[in-house]
């Protein structure tokens, strides 16, 4: 199976997708440190990847100088759900924070999944063109749907494969088994699960303050073969066997 970005996605044209995996990273505010040793993994594995960025960093242009990485955006509604606005005052200002840090973005998931008609159409409004904020989990049995278009215009792309849900739920379920045949396989990671080879939640809840001391944070990273990790190094084999 062939790697690919997100952005190359056409639904009309399912030579686009059809029987590709797409690699996402949601960057999460991580710290450069974690962030780099994420990148390090990928760019070793040599796969495509789409990078969804919350913050401005130094380490952006690593990024954009390989050409198999591109970048999208990763807004957090959740602050103004919670009747703050740190993040901006508006659903539009904090979009366009973001763009003014990734103003070449095409693709947008937003923090906690969170979506609506108002939001689509701001997307659409500062030039993104490809959503994924539908998870359909990889427990519940159900395929996610072929790639879209949305009622005004996004290109909508489902997942269910996404580390945060399985170390919630204690899935082991091998990348192998996660492929959809004659689909879009697209699985969902995050640098922190990564650099911890996160098995259970526990091991992201119980790290959270040394989340940005990697020197320390180094000390809490798993071994076993069924954590977050493995999962992705498994997911490259899988994928070229």
């Amino acid at each position: 199976m062939e790697f690919s970005t997100v952005s190359e996605i056409r639904p009309g044209s399912r030579n686009t997708w059809e029987d590709k995996v797409f690699v996402t990273m949601d960057i999460e505010w991580s710290s450069d440190d974690v962030l780099s040793d994420t990148i390090d993994l990928v760019e070793d594995a040599g796969v495509a990847a789409t990078w969804f960025v919350t913050h401005e960093t130094r380490v952006l242009e690593r990024l954009r100088a390989n050409p198999l990485f591109e970048l999208g955006i990763h807004p957090n509604f959740n602050r103004l759900l919670d009747g703050e606005d740190e993040e901006g005052m508006s659903a539009a200002a904090v979009v366009d924070r973001l763009m003014q840090v990734v103003p070449e973005a095409t693709s947008v998931r937003s923090h906690s999944l969170v979506s609506s008609s108002k939001l689509q159409e701001i997307f659409k409004s500062v030039g993104l063109t490809h959503e994924l904020n539908t998870l359909v989990p990889e427990t519940s049995g159900a395929r996610p749907p072929d790639p879209f278009l949305g009622w005004n215009g996004l290109t909508e792309l489902a997942y269910s494969n996404c580390d945060f849900l399985r170390s919630v739920t204690g899935s082991r379920k091998s990348p192998q088994s996660l492929f959809i045949p004659k689909g879009a396989t697209v699985f969902g990671f995050h640098p922190i699960h990564l650099f911890l080879n996160t098995v259970g939640i526990e091991d992201y809840e119980s790290t959270r303050e040394v989340h940005h001391d990697a020197a320390r944070l180094i000390g809490y990273r798993r071994t076993e073969s069924t954590g977050t990790r493995f999962l992705f190094l498994d997911l490259v084999y899988a994928a070229r066997s």
